[in-house]
């Protein structure tokens, strides 16, 4: 454990960070998954909420800084390729 008192603030809050950083990617990813999950069932309109909603929650995490703009961005670009091809 460090002896200075900044320092063991920056372990605080560096957990405080990294926790709520987790907890983010861990929608986002659950968002993703049911996008996916629609897209695999063949249910369009599903597929596009769903799109809507892990869109909205990339973009967020982005503005965050919990993910990078051009990370969010790539897999929102994915998301609406896999949802457009569908039939």
């Amino acid at each position: 454990m460090a002896n200075i008192k900044s320092a063991k603030k920056r372990i605080l809050v560096n957990r405080t960070k990294a926790e709520r950083n987790k907890s983010v990617k861990s929608s986002v990813k659950t968002q993703i998954k049911k996008v996916y999950a629609a897209i695999e069932t063949g249910d369009k309109e599903a597929a596009k909420s769903a799109l809507t909603a892990a869109t909205s929650a990339l973009d967020k995490a982005a503005k965050k800084g919990v993910y990078h703009k051009n990370t969010s961005a790539r897999k929102i670009s994915r998301l609406a390729l896999a949802v457009n091809k569908m039939a």
